[in-house]
């Protein structure tokens, strides 16, 4: 039995350009960070991480499998890519406002710490009417990198007094309430 490879035309190049510079650059800082990205080997046509514009906040994420989300559920849809997300960073999986507005296509556990080293899935709810293909190659979700702050925890006996206080879901004037005079 043999097994066919793909040719030098089909095979994915090793590296790419992940923005419109030749270095991705996550920060503003005077050392460029970067954002380390590998196809998984059981994903080897997997796309990587690409941005719409210069300005854009997040990378565009794509699926790597062809899922059917039926309406009202959830599936997580593999990437086909592991990430090495700079220290002190994280990566949030966003919603794309496309899928979100014409389908109804959230995300949920968005949160890629900086030392997690495995296959990258996006985890994708139908909120929507009807179920919903996603094909092989789709862009499903933003990857937007961010810094983190992470303050020593310090047990207190009481907080300082705000304006809001302990005044909850609702408490600052939301939809169906009367502003205060």
């Amino acid at each position: 039995m043999t097994t066919s490879s793909p040719t030098d035309t089909e095979r994915p190049q090793k590296t790419a350009k992940l923005t419109h510079a030749s270095n991705m650059t996550v920060s503003a800082s005077s050392s460029a960070l970067r954002l380390l990205v590998q196809r998984h080997p059981a994903h080897p046509l997997a796309k990587l991480p690409t941005r719409g514009s210069a300005s854009a906040a997040g990378y565009d994420l794509y699926a790597s499998e062809a899922v059917v989300i039926p309406r009202g559920g959830r599936k997580v849809v593999q990437t086909g890519i592991c990430l090495a997300i700079p220290e002190g960073h994280y990566g949030r999986v966003a919603p794309r406002s496309g899928l979100a507005s014409k389908h109804g296509i959230d995300t949920g556990a968005g949160v890629i710490d900086a030392d997690y080293r495995g296959l990258l899935g996006v985890l994708l709810f139908n909120l929507g009417d009807a179920d919903f293909t996603v094909n092989e190659g789709d862009r499903i979700a933003q990857l937007i990198i961010e810094k983190i702050a992470t303050p020593e925890v310090e047990e207190v006996d009481s907080l300082d007094d705000t304006v809001r206080g302990a005044g909850g879901f609702g408490s600052t004037g939301g939809f169906g309430t009367k502003p205060s005079s």
